[in-house]
């Protein structure tokens, strides 16, 4: 069965909204993003729901409030930069760039299709809103330290963010790159690594354990934040202090789980590329819909 739904360009705060109605604007952005994300995989027959589900809501508030990412300034040298690291939650990029009006929404259809430009990694060739190449894991955030070290050495005020999986953070590279910033005093750089404690097949702990994540983080001279991914004015207030006032990068662990809101998805591993049936597909729609 094909599904097909709406995806509306919500577009971004506007100024003299208060903090209720940008809260508000932004969770129902990030509903209509995980509706489109749902047919887009379900009908491609790929992708990574769970994983895109649980960064949903962060990627939802970078796009339509905290980037200085516009389709008037996309091509700016001093706009900010979002680096999906986790390059598998690619279509979870492309629906929120729809909805940011950064991409057309009706090129989502073509997700994965022969000679798409929406493959199932990001390519910054392809799609002029994407920042990197991503997919191999590990290797987002060194390009984000290397993005953030040009602005610093243009004197830019450009903020450069990377969103990492938990479970990529056992890749060594990144442990360089953070020591990396600090050594570089990137203020400009923020990493929010997608906590939800599941890799594909089985827990952080069960594969690589991570824990402590925020004394490891601290201790590499990171500025550490927790938050709740799945609250949106939480995740404001996190985004709002970037630049850290301290001059060190940031490291925001965003607590947050595998498939939400869904009832059958959350915190299941299975889900990591797990596709839906005809009927999980409804059900999830109507939980979506009831969140209206």
């Amino acid at each position: 069965m094909t599904v097909s739904v709406e995806l509306p360009v919500v577009g971004r705060t506007t100024p003299g909204m208060s903090r209720e109605e940008v809260i508000a604007h932004i969770k129902e952005g990030a509903r209509l993003i995980r509706r489109k994300d749902l047919t887009l995989v379900a009908n491609a027959r790929m992708g990574h729901l769970g994983g895109e589900f649980s960064i949903t809501d962060v990627l939802a508030t970078l796009y339509l409030h905290v980037l200085n990412v516009t389709p008037e300034n996309l091509h700016d040298p001093e706009r900010d930069r979002l680096i999906l690291s986790k390059g598998h939650a690619a279509c979870a990029l492309y629906t929120t760039l729809a909805a940011a009006g950064l991409l057309d929404v009706a090129e989502l259809e073509t997700f994965v299709q022969p000679e798409s430009r929406l493959n199932g990694h990001p390519n910054r060739l392809y799609v002029d809103a994407v920042e990197a190449n991503t997919g191999p894991l590990g290797h987002g955030l060194p390009i984000a330290v290397g993005q953030a070290i040009a602005a610093q050495l243009d004197g830019s005020p450009r903020r450069v963010f990377v969103l990492t999986g938990d479970g990529e953070l056992q890749e060594g590279s990144n442990w360089e790159a953070l020591m990396f910033a600090a050594q570089r005093g990137l203020a400009n750089l923020c990493v929010v690594a997608d906590r939800n404690h599941l890799q594909q097949g089985a827990t952080t702990e069960d594969t690589n354990d991570l824990t402590p994540l925020d004394d490891k983080a601290r201790a590499f001279g990171m500025e550490v934040v927790d938050v709740d991914a799945h609250d949106i004015g939480a995740l404001l207030d996190a985004f709002a202090a970037v630049p850290a006032a301290s001059g060190k990068p940031t490291f925001i662990i965003a607590h947050s789980h595998k498939g939400h809101p869904i009832s059958f998805m959350s915190d299941a591993v299975a889900w990591h590329h797990k596709l839906p049936t005809d009927a999980e597909v409804e059900q999830a729609l109507a939980e979506l819909e009831a969140l209206a």
